[in-house]
């Protein structure tokens, strides 16, 4: 920074010169961008749905309520999206920031050549705040370990509060506050809900900011975990839809989009879709099923309100400031329902991602768990599809049901009293949402920050939208991709047109079908012209080409799953050698960076010193739900392989001894989804077990050394447990398949002579 005074021999020789901090100016409003997870189009009290979502519902009475907003199908490209406004594939994140893929659509970050809002708004004078869920920075970078380059701090956020995975367990969360893991300031017992806790924490952070520099505007950016799976809210929001859903998800979905017309919500004429493929008629469902279902939706429902309430105490601790009236507070969601309960739904959504259907004669025996501490829950496709009224398909689809969703602007100061309570039925995008504040606020984004040559803003600016119902919309040509999923929305003469692909994993991307559909008369998606209108089908096909080459969304990748899994390079917390050793005290190790135990053969040896009587965990990976525990209690080691609530548990056969020890388990994946563990004490074989289930994918809350982070993996102790010895060192050797397969063998041959 160049001094613009004189310096001379004495004080009177020299004139001082003070550099003013850049200030967006005395009338610049507050924002907030409150964004919620998974929740479909019809979710909300003022969108249809019958759950009570009082605050949302006199957000949008005293604001704007948009009819005809689109995202992305899948919670990190809607992210990226929405802070940069650029397409996700240009800035990196073509899909969930745990994959990273070798070409520049899936980085799982945000590009440096994409400033986001924050560091924009930052840049200009505004404080700038998140309390939330992250999920824009690569998982395994994601540890006290670092880098840090891609947390909220680095991307322009001045204080960060919440958790960077794409979910968390809302009782027992995996927590960050600024760069560093803390532990949650209170337990579920205590009342402790992560939702209750972000908008404490983002109230304070205002509180402080204003306090202090009340001529200060601020950015405050608030991603709930709500409502993405699991489904957990307090006690008293469960009871309050008891009973509520046994009517079904047939007669639900009828009346929200009865009350969708009334409202004026969606045009007259609009079909209510039919149900998707998988969705049954409720009436010719088993009553297992039903009650199942209905309970799996009552806890939803409660989840979604006590989130709601949570959007209120927002509002208010901003009218008690006084912030309120010159704030621009928007509410959307991040795509559709989810799709990841299955057809019957789950008491553990991890079983989707391991392939289990559980089926509900084997989910009811714990029905009373739903929704609480002791749950991971995602409800069934039939209720998915209800969020999605009056839509086809879910989230992670192209179609209207994965990116056709709710969206509220507030904003007393800006918008003409005449104007609260009105409905805008433009289209717009998540992409159009940043230069629509830029321009709201009066900053342009720059061509070039700290050095680096940004790309343009390519989202448009609605701006216009909000002061006049009839303003045309600004986007008229928005492309949609997910997994290989295809569409395009455009305006043709005058005409709103959408040319959809939904894309099955190895199909040929060439001759794969598409639909075609005219918006302006089927918002539902239910009638397909591609036979009767080829040529704009292929017109639309065309331009969708053109957007993907100019966006970057090639090369087109189905992949999805399977990304999940850990890549040994390096400068990368895994390995080449596949050995990972851990020296307490640490923080806790998010699942991406901790050993990639899930699916794998391994061995984990502990050296420890103990007294008699000391006892505790030596590591734990997972949650109450599903995880694995290995521990010392009444002097003999302990593994308790918690697959899903089937716990395998084993106990060596032979004593701990005290001084130093040397303890190992092996866990070895065998035929199918088998596996077996042996354990040995100072080289002794100690006991051994079959594994019936050898989970792949195991849970999004990661791995604690010499004690057990969250909620308690195994039920024979509570947590933390910490280990009350020494532990010098654990050590986790993953093993290649050839070596598991011969360490199996010889496992099962010495069980049978046992």
């Amino acid at each position: 920074m160049t001094f613009e005074g004189t310096i001379g021999r004495t004080l009177a020789e020299s004139t001082p010169s003070f550099t003013e901090p850049p200030h967006p100016g005395e009338r610049a409003p507050n924002i907030v961008v409150v964004l919620l997870d998974d929740t479909g189009f019809g979710q909300f009290g003022c969108y249809g749905s019958d759950i009570d979502t009082s605050n949302i519902d006199a957000l949008a009475a005293n604001g704007l309520q948009f009819t005809n907003f689109h995202v992305t199908p899948l919670c990190s490209p809607t992210r990226a999206s929405l802070l940069t406004g650029r397409s996700q594939h240009a800035v990196g994140m073509r899909g969930v920031s745990n994959w990273s893929t070798g070409f520049p659509h899936q980085l799982g970050h945000i590009a440096p050549d994409a400033a986001t809002l924050p560091e924009v708004l930052h840049d200009a004078g505004y404080a700038t705040f998140c309390a939330g869920k992250w999920h824009l920075a690569p998982m395994d970078q994601c540890s006290a370990a670092g880098p840090f380059d891609h947390w909220p701090l680095s991307r322009g956020f001045d204080r960060f509060y919440g958790f960077l995975e794409g979910e968390t367990d809302q009782f027992h969360p995996d927590l960050v506050a600024d760069n560093h893991p803390i532990e949650p300031p209170a337990k579920p017992d205590e009342g402790y809900h992560l939702s209750e806790d972000l908008v404490d924490q983002l109230l304070k952070m205002i509180s402080d900011s204003k306090g202090v520099r009340p001529d200060r505007p601020f950015f405050a950016y608030l991603p709930f975990g709500a409502t993405h799976a699991p489904h957990q809210a307090p006690a008293d929001y469960l009871a309050a839809y008891r009973g509520r859903y046994d009517d079904g998800w047939d007669v639900h979905r009828e009346r929200c989009f009865e009350r969708q017309l009334e409202l004026g919500l969606v045009p007259p004429g609009t079909d209510l879709a039919p149900r998707n493929p998988g969705v049954e008629a409720w009436d010719d469902l088993p009553d297992t099923q039903r009650r199942l279902a209905a309970r799996l939706q009552e806890a939803f429902a409660a989840f979604l309100d006590h989130t709601d309430d949570q959007i209120g105490r927002l509002v208010e601790g901003l009218r008690s400031m006084g912030e309120l009236d010159d704030t621009i507070l928007v509410v959307l969601a991040d795509n559709g329902a989810s799709q990841e309960g299955g057809p019957y739904g789950v008491m553990h959504e991890m079983k989707f991602f391991n392939l289990i259907l559980e089926t509900p004669d084997e989910a009811i025996e714990r029905i009373d768990d739903i929704g609480g501490p002791h749950s991971h829950t995602n409800y069934p496709w039939g209720w998915a599809q209800c969020g999605n009224t009056p839509f086809r398909w879910y989230k992670q689809n192209t179609h209207e049901g994965g990116v056709h969703v709710p969206m509220i602007v507030h904003w007393p100061n800006g918008v003409a009293a005449d104007q609260a309570g009105t409905l805008r039925h433009q289209f717009a995008n998540v992409a159009d949402i940043a230069p629509t504040l830029y321009e709201l606020v009066g900053v342009t984004p720059p061509a070039t920050r700290r050095g680096v040559e940004q790309q343009p803003v390519t989202g448009h600016s609605f701006a216009s939208v909000l002061q006049a119902a009839d303003a045309p919309a600004a986007n008229t040509l928005q492309y949609f991709e997910m997994m290989g999923s295809r569409a395009l929305v455009a305006c043709l003469d005058g005409q709103w047109w959408k040319a959809v692909c939904r894309h099955e994993v190895g199909a040929d991307y060439d001759t794969e079908p598409w639909e075609l559909f005219l918006l302006d008369d089927d918002w539902s998606e239910c009638h397909d012209l591609a036979a009767d209108r080829p040529d704009t089908l292929q017109h639309l096909i065309g331009l969708w080409w053109d957007e993907a080459e100019r966006h970057g969304v090639l090369p087109l990748d189905d992949r999805g799953f399977e990304l999940f899994g850990a890549r040994f390079r390096d400068r990368s917390p895994h390995p080449v050698d596949r050995r990972y050793l851990y020296r307490p005290p640490m923080s806790p190790i998010p699942a991406q960076a901790a050993a990639s135990i899930g699916g794998r053969s391994f061995d984990l040896t502990a050296t420890v010193t103990r007294e008699p009587g000391d006892e505790g965990v030596l590591y734990a990976t997972g949650t109450e739900n599903a995880g694995i525990s290995i521990f010392v209690q009444d002097d003999r080691l302990v593994v308790d392989y918690n697959a899903f609530d089937d716990h395998t548990i084993v106990t060596s056969a032979i004593p701990v001894p005290t001084g130093d020890s040397t303890l190992t388990v092996s866990l070895r994946r065998t035929d199918g989804q088998t596996g077996l563990v042996e354990l040995s004490v100072d080289g002794r074989p100690a006991g051994t077990a079959d594994i019936p289930f050898f989970m792949r994918m195991i849970s999004s809350v990661g791995s604690s050394v010499g004690y057990d982070h969250g909620s308690p993996v195994s039920t024979h102790y509570a947590a933390p447990f910490p280990f009350g010895g020494r532990l010098h060192s654990v050590e986790i050797r993953l093993l290649s398949r050839e070596a598991a397969d011969a360490a199996a063998a010889r496992a099962r041959q010495q069980m049978a002579q046992q």
